[in-house]
């Protein structure tokens, strides 16, 4: 099975991640892109663990919900798999092939790059460029997942009475978003090297860009889940009502100090480790800038905090700052879960590649 196939219909974008849901539809006039519906909605505890769907049910009704909640009208949806769960190959091939014959002679040679039996992955492909040393050759990007990956995600968007398009990879579905938020930095971004730090409830991923193009990816067990249960746990609170109290305030005086701060210290401590590990397995220097995304890129100025923590200039991502948005979009609502949207954003563009 091919599954990162382009096709014709407006997608909806919808992002799965551990705690919640995510959907956006987007439409597009000339350059400008417009804000036509979005959702966000909490998933049930482990129904996904460590980017891999537990209960199919579960998330197929949180995308019924997200779909009733956003007001969309569209059937047709982007998914994505996270990068860990992909192989990724580069592969040579002859330039002359036309698309078609390119995929027969993937289909032939697969089972020498990918380590599992074909009958247990997903497989597609996509052509990279002329090969700098070969101009008679192509790179081609070949990419393999076992198949429950992607058929756990297509399942439960039927759940929910949606068809699935495309099965993209959320590192490059980031890629495919970067646009949205490059132009908030010198150049637009051009000749520099960028990473997005999406920290999440369980998970912080580290995705590096140079260039525009995806270079590297990581990801790391810390999120946003261990400061809820340390409000849980200090006072007293149930789980929701320890995430409430985190999003809206009302905590003693000492949540600053004592809970707060310390998970701020932690969260940078996280970013930093895994630039490490992104400066040591690579040729680059350093990195020019740093946007910081997910759930925890809204805490009140963690911006600032990481930046002089790290020594990197940094920016919360906003991929809507130049977006219109429709009239059944609220703007407060979609300013307070922005930066937890850019996966989301880089699938509902695929409508327009």
């Amino acid at each position: 099975m091919f599954f990162l196939r382009h096709k014709k219909p407006l997608l909806l974008g919808i992002d799965i991640s551990t705690a919640a849901i995510k959907l956006l539809e987007l439409s597009k006039v000339d350059s400008r892109y417009r804000v036509e519906s979005f959702g966000v909605v909490p998933l049930p505890q482990d129904a996904v663990v460590e980017k891999t769907i537990v209960n199919v049910e579960a998330i197929g009704n949180s995308v019924r919900a997200v779909v009733a909640q956003s007001g969309t009208k569209l059937k047709h949806v982007a998914v994505a798999v996270a990068a860990s769960s992909v192989i990724p190959k580069l592969i040579n091939l002859p330039a002359n092939l036309s698309d078609d014959e390119m995929e027969a002679q993937i289909e032939l040679e697969a089972d020498q790059y990918i380590p599992y039996p074909l009958d247990e992955v997903s497989l597609d492909f996509e052509v990279q460029g002329m090969n700098e040393k070969k101009p008679d050759m192509v790179d081609v990007l070949l990419v393999a997942s076992r198949k429950e990956n992607v058929e756990d995600r297509v399942a439960a968007m039927e759940l929910a009475g949606l068809k699935t398009e495309i099965v993209d990879i959320e590192s490059y579905a980031l890629e495919n978003a970067f646009p949205l938020i490059s132009d908030q930095l010198p150049h637009g971004g051009a000749a520099l090297t960028v990473a997005i730090a999406d920290i999440g409830a369980t998970m912080t991923t580290l995705n590096v860009l140079h260039n525009y193009r995806h270079i590297y990816t990581r990801e790391q067990a810390f999120g946003g889940k261990q400061l809820t249960e340390e409000i849980q746990r200090r006072y007293g609170l149930s789980y929701e009502e320890a995430g409430l109290a985190k999003k809206v305030g009302g905590l003693p005086d000492n949540y600053l100090p004592e809970v707060l701060d310390p998970f701020k210290q932690a969260l940078a401590q996280q970013v930093g480790r895994a630039l490490q590990f992104f400066l040591s397995s690579s040729s680059h220097k350093g990195v020019d800038y740093l946007f910081l995304a997910g759930g925890c890129a809204s805490i009140a100025g963690i911006d600032h905090f990481v930046q002089q923590t790290l020594g990197i200039p940094t920016i919360i991502a906003n991929p809507f700052l130049n977006m219109s948005l429709s009239g059944r979009v609220k703007p407060q609502s979609l300013s307070n879960d922005s930066s937890s949207m850019l996966t989301a954003c880089g699938l509902a563009m695929r409508s327009f590649d």
